[in-house]
């Protein structure tokens, strides 16, 4: 399985490094690449989770989804007040120490090592992601004591919301679509992995890699991120049930807390003030490390397990 993760990821960066080159060719623009971001938040991403739904129903699923949704919210809590503590009142640090990016590169790597079948376990991350990003994480960008308030209006009509909905639907009633649709939706959802990682390439092409690697701070964020966060999540793990469900999700999540910077924390920055080029840039430095850091943490659930 780790070798399987490892290649993986390197099959990623190939992708990155196509964005890297266009970019720098200038056959994408920045304009180009806020286009791509839509056509990822909008379109491959929601289709990633609604083809997870698709699937009989089996025993026990919808009580892991339950308890998967529990154990998100609790890795969540623990990221978000752990990095709090570490980061203290370095906004963009407290950002990219708690929020990684499962919905652009936890999830190829968990239907890699898996199946397309076991995000289903990690929709519910997904969801209570964007909404600790939405609250705690725009207040501390904002340099606010309170937590920002999210209308409801905001919440329900999110893609990744739509989304859940429609595939709680289609799973709980099984309802079975045309062969054409669902073969669509997963043509579209096999997009998610190119177009991030490309979009990750965009972003390492604007990237001045010799004042990166000099910031020596970044790795401090890059190791809370990558393994100190984690590493809790693993210890967290060892105290579930141990069954062929339990375990699938057990690590669909560990995957999910092991990944880098979310790449939603440079347009945070952006639109609250926040130093835009370092927060792209701690989401470069991670995704870089994530090549050594994902398959380690991965082995070591294998060895606890």
């Amino acid at each position: 399985m780790v070798h399987t993760i490892f290649f993986q990821i390197c099959t990623m960066f190939v992708f990155a490094a196509c964005g890297y080159i266009m970019f720098k060719c200038g056959k994408i623009s920045s304009a180009g690449s806020k286009t791509i971001g839509n056509i990822l938040i909008f379109l491959s991403l929601p289709c990633v989770i609604i083809r997870s739904f698709i699937r009989e129903k089996a025993e026990g699923e919808l009580s892991g989804l339950l308890i998967s949704a529990i154990l998100a919210l609790l890795i969540l809590t623990i990221s978000t007040f752990v990095s709090s503590m570490i980061f203290r009142k370095r906004p963009v640090e407290i950002f990219a120490g708690a929020y990684s990016n499962p919905g652009f590169f936890g999830i190829p790597l968990i239907i890699s090592c898996m199946s397309s079948d076991v995000v289903f376990y990690i929709s519910p991350f997904i969801a209570f992601l964007n909404v600790f990003q939405w609250t705690y994480g725009v207040s501390v960008l904002k340099g606010e004591d309170r937590i920002e308030k999210i209308p409801l209006k905001k919440v329900v009509t999110a893609p990744f919301f739509i989304a859940i909905c429609i595939g709680m639907v289609l799973y709980l009633s099984s309802l079975e679509m045309p062969h054409f649709i669902v073969k669509s939706i997963a043509s579209i959802a096999e997009m998610n992995t190119p177009l991030a990682m490309i979009s990750v390439g965009i972003y390492m092409a604007q990237t001045d890699f010799i004042k990166m690697f000099r910031k020596k701070y970044l790795y401090f964020v890059a190791l809370v991120r990558l393994a100190v966060i984690p590493l809790i999540v693993l210890v967290l793990m060892t105290f579930m049930p141990d069954n062929v469900v339990f375990a699938q999700m057990k690590l669909a999540l560990l995957i999910a807390a092991a990944c880098p910077v979310g790449s939603n924390i440079a347009v945070y920055a952006d639109l609250y003030d926040s130093d835009r080029q370092y927060a792209a840039e701690t989401v470069v430095m991670s995704t870089l490390l994530s090549i050594v850091t994902i398959p380690a943490i991965v082995f070591l659930f294998g060895i606890i397990e």
